[in-house]
């Protein structure tokens, strides 16, 4: 398998989707990860793990309806061309 710039796309799909599917409630939550977890005082700077959680949320948000249509696409691709 050669690495193409298809095989770089087709990987940063496959970590976009790992953030995407990942739960609060069932997985992030068990980690310490959940949503009342990290929160800080007003004036303080957000720590490393509110930012990653703020980075996941807006992931989960913005990315939703993107990913359906991109992922049936890679789909139809390797359907059609291997």
């Amino acid at each position: 398998m050669a690495f193409t710039l298809y095989s770089l796309l087709q990987a940063a799909l496959l970590c976009v989707n790992a953030i995407a599917v990942l739960h609060e409630e069932r997985f992030l939550k068990n980690i310490g990860w959940g949503t009342d977890q990290g929160i800080g005082g007003f004036g303080e700077e957000p720590g490393i793990k509110s930012q990653l959680m703020n980075l996941i949320r807006s992931v989960r948000t913005v990315m939703r309806v993107p990913l359906i249509i991109i992922n049936s696409i890679t789909i139809v691709l390797l359907l059609l061309f291997g």
